[in-house]
């Protein structure tokens, strides 16, 4: 199984995007400092993720919603109240 999530940082309030196959992990590391990307940014709660078959699907879906705001909107809209929890 492998993972397209989003986390938010309880800090500045920002989100980021990620994939990974091993999602517990992955948590861990970014809020443990070990991502240089977000060691800035901690502590972060997992605030969605979508899980998927293919490596390869989990990251066009991360790669979508980084790129296109089309599909970050959509995503947003729909889980607008996990987002401001």
């Amino acid at each position: 199984m492998f993972f397209m999530y989003i986390l938010k940082s309880s800090q500045d309030n920002e989100l980021y995007i990620g994939s990974t196959g091993n999602l517990k992990k992955r948590f861990k590391e970014h809020n443990s400092g070990l991502e240089q990307s977000t060691k800035d940014r901690l502590p972060f709660r997992l605030v969605y993720y979508e899980a998927y078959l293919s490596e390869a699907e989990a990251r066009h879906r991360e790669h979508n919603l980084k790129l296109r705001g089309r599909a970050r909107i959509q995503l947003f809209r729909r889980i607008k109240e996990s987002l401001t929890a």
